[in-house]
């Protein structure tokens, strides 16, 4: 009997000591000044629990945070919110050209994040993802993988590939935010929707490069957008396709007097001219010139641009509508 007892009470103490007290939806805070309850943002997504059917913020008070961070798959439904978005910083500094320890070997454009999103229904506010580095190679401010994707009001800052949307077929929402770079600096295969956000380009590049596949039916839409210019900027391209069906969709967009006339570039090679799906709707500004964009870009029609809503690019078979 005393030994029975005796298990029950190890069982006991050890179901009190596995529970953590983080496995709730209260919000958790993180200050490097030590008066949260963590001092980095990667000891907070530490303790939230795997697959979290429950909404769970991390509030991170003012500060630059020096963190390379991934949101691992098993983590969702978490909301990382800033208290200042100019004065909340994740930071980084990683570029492409940097040598691996292990291998001696450069890093390469995919391993440069300041902060990887693996997991689903991840939500970003009030918040600025940035990769400081040197102008030495690509580096990645902003990598996603996940699906069903929020950015509020956030700043990603970085050089080329700022914003890599790196999995075919999730969904990204990006309402209210600053994007900026230098080349390429949105680039990949996701579906993504840009709602009255500031996209400024700092050099003569390339704004987006999408890889969009040839069966996904949605890329990259820009809607009520501000394409503006920094540093040297006098002629950007809209796009250039980095794998032939790349879609990409400008609408009810200002578009500032650095943007080409022809607007889009092929990557040299003219059979990505059949195949790109390049499209304008209602844009305005100096840099809005319809008719001498190249021929293979089309300018929808009204009709055409009344489908093109977040119901229709979202929803897909679970209904998904991001909150507005």
């Amino acid at each position: 009997m005393k030994k029975l007892l005796l298990l029950l009470a190890i069982m006991v103490s050890c179901a009190a000591s596995a529970a953590s007290k983080y496995d709730n939806p209260d919000t958790i805070v993180v200050s490097r000044d030590g008066t949260g309850e963590f001092r980095t943002v990667d000891e907070a997504i530490e303790v939230c629990r795997a697959f979290m059917d429950y909404h769970k913020v991390i509030f991170v008070k003012n500060g630059t945070y020096k963190e390379k961070l991934i949101i691992p798959s098993w983590v969702q439904n978490i909301e990382i919110c800033g208290e200042d978005v100019n004065k909340t910083i994740i930071t980084y500094d990683d570029h492409a050209n940097i040598k691996r320890p292990e291998t001696g070997k450069p890093m390469g454009t995919f391993r440069t994040y300041t902060l990887k999103i693996e997991g689903n229904d991840i939500t970003l506010k009030n918040i600025t993802i940035e990769n400081n580095s040197a102008r030495l190679g690509q580096a990645v401010a902003l990598h996603t993988e996940g699906d069903r994707l929020v950015f509020i009001n956030c700043r990603f800052v970085g050089h080329q590939d700022t914003v890599y949307t790196g999995l075919a077929g999730t969904r990204l929402y990006f309402k209210g935010c600053y994007i900026c770079g230098t080349t390429d600096f949105i680039f990949g295969p996701s579906t993504a929707w840009f709602e009255d956000c500031t996209i400024e380009s700092l050099i003569n590049s390339y704004v987006t490069a999408a890889s969009t596949p040839k069966d996904q039916p949605f890329g990259y839409i820009f809607n009520n957008c501000r394409l503006t210019a920094g540093g040297q900027a006098t002629k950007v391209y809209l796009g250039r396709p980095w794998r032939p069906y790349a879609y990409t969709l400008f609408m009810n967009c200002q578009l500032a007097g650095h943007i080409n006339a022809e607007g889009w570039e092929n990557w040299r090679n003219p059979e990505n001219e059949k195949t790109a799906r390049y499209m304008e709707y209602n844009n305005r500004g100096e840099g809005a010139q319809p008719k001498q964009r190249v021929a293979w870009s089309r300018q929808l029609s009204k009709a055409e641009a009344a489908k093109i809503t977040l119901q229709t690019v979202f929803a897909r078979n679970d209904n998904w509508i991001p909150l507005q």
